[in-house]
């Protein structure tokens, strides 16, 4: 838990007005609601920040739309600044049901409150859950969650929503209640400052988080052939899989499912050709902001090791930062479902002999090797049957690396929902 510095403090009593709460004040949900039987909190939707935004946020307002895996009788946001270098003052924030498709709300916003009241100042590196939200939702709901910020702040940002989000113009100030889209004349495909959305739902089962990297995060998803874009339409791996989760299974095996991706990120710390921009957001380093602190979680599909290999780490380096994030996840009662390093034509022949080495290791026991749950083996979905270390043509945008709409159903196709949604906890 964040507690704040007295000097924290004494910027905030500077900045705010008394209707602003201070975040790092109380319990974060997440350590109250580790286990998903309690309170029935669940993270629908995640988009964690990596970079910040170009240009500061002024006296302005962000509306981002999240996609909710599941429904609930309430919901409750995550606010983070953990990239931010100065406070960031958020005087109101609203919820409402949104088609998903433009900045206009399609019912009445709902006042969201943090810790009693209207505003909230977040500490540079700090992050704070809003208090519950009465607002109904259903799987598959566009919801926007619109926030004002006071004054000037550097805006953490998740740089690829595969979907368009919205600002208003700097200086416009406090238009969360609109409910139409003219105040928000500028477009943006990134997610500003919120993380996670949560609803409130006691029938889920648990959460299931993805996590990885670019082909996690959703790369390739809006290619759909000549002419045609998939943007905003959902069709991440991820979310087919939602959709399969509550199209196939009984009203007593409901999961929801949140993307915790991250591109160009690797699961080890140092490999050496990452670059800057993606230090400190390998899988350990980033675990507990982006796993562990969400809510309901007891299973996680991970996907990664494409990037560390690309960035020179040998099968060792791999293997050990696998065998680390499993032992902190099962410590957290949590179960992981791995998938063996899918095939990249540019990758060396030491790198195929390491990638191979990493097959090797998850697929013996069909556990990796004794250390998780089960394997997804996304290698034998993509890969060409002609060239098994390259992507199946017809799966391939282009790059080698990332696969287009049809490889993405074809990864949520793949995963045997008895398997992952085993994860329940008894």
């Amino acid at each position: 838990m964040f507690r704040a510095t007295s000097a924290f403090i004494l910027a905030a009593a500077l900045t705010c007005t008394a209707g602003v709460a201070v975040a790092g004040t109380q319990e974060s949900p997440a350590a109250q609601d580790r286990a998903p039987a309690r309170a029935g909190w669940h993270t629908a939707w995640a988009n964690p920040p990596h970079s910040l935004a170009p240009d500061p946020l002024r006296d302005q307002s962000v509306r981002m739309i999240s996609h909710l895996s599941q429904g609930g009788d309430a919901l409750r946001i995550r606010v983070q600044n953990t990239l931010g270098k100065t406070p960031l003052v958020i005087d109101a924030a609203t919820v409402a049901p949104s088609d998903g498709k433009s900045a206009a709300l399609e019912g009445k916003p709902q006042a969201v409150r943090f810790q009693g009241r209207s505003g909230i100042v977040v500490p540079a590196g700090g992050e704070t859950w809003s208090d519950p939200i009465s607002l109904r939702s259903a799987a598959g709901d566009d919801v926007a969650v619109s926030l004002s910020v006071s004054g000037e702040a550097s805006a953490g940002r998740h740089d690829a929503a595969f979907r368009t989000n919205y600002l208003s113009a700097p200086g416009s100030g406090d238009r969360t209640s609109d409910a139409g889209a003219d105040a928000y004349t500028e477009k943006v495909e990134s997610t500003y400052l919120v993380s996670a959305v949560d609803v409130r739902n006691k029938n889920l089962k648990g959460t299931l988080v993805a996590y990885g990297s670019s082909v996690v995060d959703g790369t390739g998803s809006t290619d759909c052939g000549p002419g045609c874009t998939e943007l905003g339409n959902n069709q991440r791996w991820t979310d087919i899989l939602a959709r399969r989760i509550h199209e196939e299974l009984p009203a007593n095996r409901q999961f929801a499912v949140a993307n915790a991706g991250i591109i160009g990120t690797t699961s080890y710390a140092n490999c050496p050709g990452t670059s800057p921009y993606f230090q400190g957001f390998d899988s350990l380093a980033r675990l507990e902001r982006d796993v562990l602190s969400l809510n309901g979680v007891n299973g996680v599909l991970f996907y990664y090791g494409t990037n560390d290999l690309a960035a020179g780490c040998d099968a060792d380096q791999v293997i050990s930062s696998y065998r680390e994030t499993f032992k902190r996840l099962h410590k957290a009662g949590i179960k992981v479902y791995a998938t063996p390093i899918t095939p990249r034509p540019g990758y060396s022949d030491t790198a195929n002999r390491a990638r191979h080495a990493v097959a090797e290791f998850v697929r013996k026991g069909g556990d990796c090797s004794g250390t998780c749950d089960g394997v997804l083996d996304f290698d034998q979905v993509l890969k060409d049957p002609v060239k098994p270390n390259s992507i199946n043509p017809a799966y391939d945008t282009g790059d080698g690396v990332h696969v287009n709409v049809a490889g993405q159903q074809a990864l949520a196709d793949f995963i045997g929902l008895p398997m992952v949604t085993g994860s329940a906890r008894h």
